[in-house]
């Protein structure tokens, strides 16, 4: 059980950075005039990062002593 929360969460923390980097493109990039697509992966990036944060609360909490 643990051994797969520290997968997910590493699959998660890659997967923010991924879509971080991709976010970063498109802002330097310049052709997002409405900012449309900046956002989507603004908001991606977050719902991510929550995953990511949600898969150490459960470890810490399967890990917790007592």
């Amino acid at each position: 059980m643990q051994t797969t929360l520290v997968i997910f969460m590493i699959l998660s923390a890659v997967a923010t950075l991924g879509v971080l980097a991709r976010g970063i493109v498109i802002m330097a990039r310049g052709k997002d005039i409405t900012g449309e697509r900046s956002n989507r992966m603004m908001s991606l990036r977050v719902a991510l990062q929550a995953l990511a944060i949600l898969f150490i609360v459960i470890l810490f909490l399967i890990n917790r002593p007592g």
